[in-house]
């Protein structure tokens, strides 16, 4: 193949093109999740243990219905205003929040960077083709992502 000036080019070199990965490749699989019926001082307490600050809420059919996160469970507290202690008798389905962004499996990683360029979010859900949960992806995970996009480049 010759160039305009009439030179042969070297057509041997690496391609120089952005191979994103999927999503898939650097999402967390398993995750804690919680149902709508899951007791709020179960969650408090999971949240502690685990030592995370939010989890996905799933139906049945293993489709998410909401979030819970640290900062929902902070309104335990006025339930318990009339007692003088914060107590609640409350499950997660009056806590959770149903705002969350969500990708597919089809998404790559530069897809996920799109969004929390974009947003506040700092983590999204990722889903199958279904509308089920199959794995959740963070800031942390496309900046391995893009360290790693790193190394197999020239």
């Amino acid at each position: 193949m010759k160039n305009f000036k009439q030179k042969v080019t070297d057509n041997t070199h690496k391609d120089r093109s952005l191979q994103a990965p999927l999503v898939t490749e650097y999402m967390v699989r398993h995750l804690i999740t919680f149902k709508k019926e899951t007791h709020i001082d179960e969650v408090i307490d999971t949240l502690l243990d685990k030592r995370i600050t939010g989890a996905p809420v799933l139906d049945d059919h293993g489709r998410m219905v909401g979030l819970i996160d640290d900062k929902d469970c902070l309104k335990v507290i006025f339930g318990g205003a009339y007692y003088n202690y914060p107590a609640s008798m409350e499950n997660v389905e009056t806590y959770m929040s149903q705002v969350h962004k969500s990708i597919t499996v089809n998404e790559t990683v530069v897809d996920a960077a799109n969004i929390f360029l974009q947003t506040t979010f700092k983590r999204l859900q990722v889903l199958d083709v279904e509308g089920r949960l199959v794995g959740q992806v963070s800031r942390r995970d496309i900046l391995k992502a893009i360290k790693d996009m790193k190394k197999n480049t020239w």
